[in-house]
């Protein structure tokens, strides 16, 4: 089977996806009190220690100009602050449990009919569904603080785009090599962690030096972020430029990584 028939098999199991990541989401708030509170109550009391940290006690983390005329209170800063950390956690969470996707549902890997290629749209269904509600925050605080609201929105979805794609690709990638690498997951952990400060969140890419900032760019997170804070803050369109490159980039990595999860499927079952 070529690549291109498993993305066509991907579409034929969409309701299983569904099906699973609604579980998945349930499943992680049984027994809870608050149940679904905690993905508003969570980000937002990361939000305010990071806004107190990176807004108050850094001052120079501050964007002093923007295309709406400049962050000069907290408030706003919270806004651009809380738009990287959409991306970020989105990232995270998906890519954190990559690779015990395969190794933590033996059952499945016996299972010869069952596609386990689903198990990372799975991931990224449940994770997208957190991020919406991130967002609708930010919208909200956004129309709080500024009294207004962008029509850019509508272009959410194609911002978000190139980042499903890599996400996708490399949760695969990192599903795969989970099995047959247990530290994989401990690697990733690190990585995530240098994510966080590589990637322009808490900081304005413009106060980077300049030989820096060259690499900081080549972050493929970096035209994301800007390109959210675009759409959502600021009512402008996205760098097509940059965002044509992070989706054939994206799209790269995509279909890279759902190839190597196909060739190395056969030999789930012998490790796992």
């Amino acid at each position: 089977m070529t690549v291109l028939s498993h993305f066509a098999g991907l579409r034929a199991h969409r309701r299983l996806i569904g099906q699973l990541a609604r579980r998945d989401v349930e499943g992680r708030y049984r027994g809870s009190s608050l149940g679904l509170v905690w993905s508003f109550a969570t980000p937002l009391v990361m939000l305010t220690v990071y806004t107190f940290v990176f807004g108050v006690v850094f001052t120079g983390a501050r964007w002093p100009h923007t295309p709406a005329g400049g962050t000069e209170n907290l408030g706003e800063f919270a806004l651009v602050l809380f738009c990287g950390l959409l991306l970020l956690n989105l990232v995270s969470e998906c890519l954190g449990r990559a690779s015990s996707l395969v190794v933590g549902a033996p059952n499945y890997v016996k299972k010869v009919v069952f596609p386990l290629e689903v198990l990372p749209l799975m991931a990224l269904m449940s994770a997208l569904f957190h991020t919406g509600i991130s967002l609708l925050v930010v919208v909200a605080a956004n129309v709080l603080l500024r009294g207004s609201m962008h029509w850019t929105l509508v272009l959410v979805p194609a911002v978000l785009l190139p980042v499903v794609a890599l996400i996708l690709g490399f949760s695969w990638l990192l599903a795969s090599l989970g099995v047959f690498a247990r530290d994989v997951g401990h690697v990733v952990g690190v990585g995530l962690q240098i994510l966080v400060f590589v990637t322009p969140i808490f900081y304005p890419l413009e106060a980077i030096p300049e030989p820096v900032r060259s690499f900081i760019s080549w972050n493929p997170l970096t035209p994301a972020v800007e390109n959210l804070r675009r759409v959502v803050l600021w009512g402008q369109q996205p760098d097509w430029a940059a965002w044509g490159i992070s989706l054939v980039v994206g799209s790269i990595v995509m279909i890279g990584g759902l190839w190597w999860f196909t060739v190395t499927r056969p030999a789930f079952a012998d490790v796992v």
